[in-house]
């Protein structure tokens, strides 16, 4: 099929949908020495939507997440982002650690802490403190946290500053690993609730790593199972919960415990696909 462009240009309809995809791994391999811990792993992430990657413990999701950012080089296949090929770090995708406390300076105020990846892109101080203080202000800590130390905050707290470091940035594509893992339940209840608000005000495209499965269908839009070793994708999950999410109501439905029994049994091996 062809689809004529604005251009006048004759376009596949390929090509067309092809805009609509923002992340997409080709099957990407990769291996440590002679152990293969990645394996023809395929899939495809829209562009505005949530997904999360889940797996067993020490499957590899880090590992991919960090093949998916540029940060490491695949040993097989390809990765893609808007369709240009991903070789290093790329401009508009941020990345966010599970560690905070060690991705933020203790010696540096929380404000500077956001400038920070700014200003090493040459961008002025003053415009630097502006994107830093609207990001704050995003992740909901206001101009007093802002000239405070990451020490003096709590954990939450200190991953918000984090959050926001990224989102300092603009980028089209926000990449997290395992991002709430390091604080409490309630805590960490409050940050999903956050991201998916963030997600939707921005249009951000998000990609999670995080060994929950209730976080992984709480946030997404779609789950991508990981298993095996090496390992691979055993599924791709839709989740149709609509955009209107809550801690208690949604996760009570029926349809989320369903949604969470497939995605466990996919994560404990069963590699069946849907109907």
């Amino acid at each position: 099929m062809t689809v004529i462009g604005s251009s006048g240009t004759p376009r596949s309809s390929a090509q067309t949908e092809s805009r609509d995809i923002a992340l997409e791994a080709r099957d990407l391999g990769h291996a440590y020495g002679g152990r293969e811990v990645l394996a023809g792993v395929d899939f495809q992430v829209r562009r505005g939507t949530f997904a999360c990657l889940v797996g067993p413990s020490g499957v590899g999701k880090t590992t991919l997440l960090r093949c998916l950012s540029g940060l490491q080089s695949s040993t097989s296949g390809s990765v893609y982002v808007g369709g240009d090929i991903v070789n290093a770090p790329m401009p508009g995708v941020a990345l966010v650690f599970q560690d905070y406390s060690r991705s933020l300076m203790p010696w540096s105020s929380v404000l500077h802490n956001v400038m920070l990846p700014l200003r090493a892109n040459g961008i002025s101080k003053q415009i630097a403190r502006a994107k830093a203080t609207r990001a704050l202000a995003l992740v909901g800590l206001d101009d007093v946290a802002g000239q405070m130390y990451p020490w003096q905050l709590s954990g939450g707290m200190q991953q918000r500053v984090a959050i926001a470091r990224a989102l300092a940035y603009e980028p089209s594509l926000l990449l997290m690993d395992e991002p709430f893992a390091s604080v409490d339940a309630y805590t960490r209840a409050d940050l999903e609730d956050l991201m998916l608000t963030l997600q939707r005000e921005l249009a951000l495209t998000v990609v999670l790593v995080t060994h929950d499965i209730d976080e992984a269908v709480y946030l997404s839009d779609q789950v991508i199972a990981l298993n095996g070793r090496p390992a691979q994708v055993a599924d791709i999950v839709e989740v149709p919960l609509g955009s209107a999410r809550d801690q208690v109501t949604t996760k009570s439905t029926a349809e989320f415990a369903e949604l969470r029994a497939r995605v466990h049994g996919l994560v404990r091996g069963s590699r069946g696909k849907s109907s």
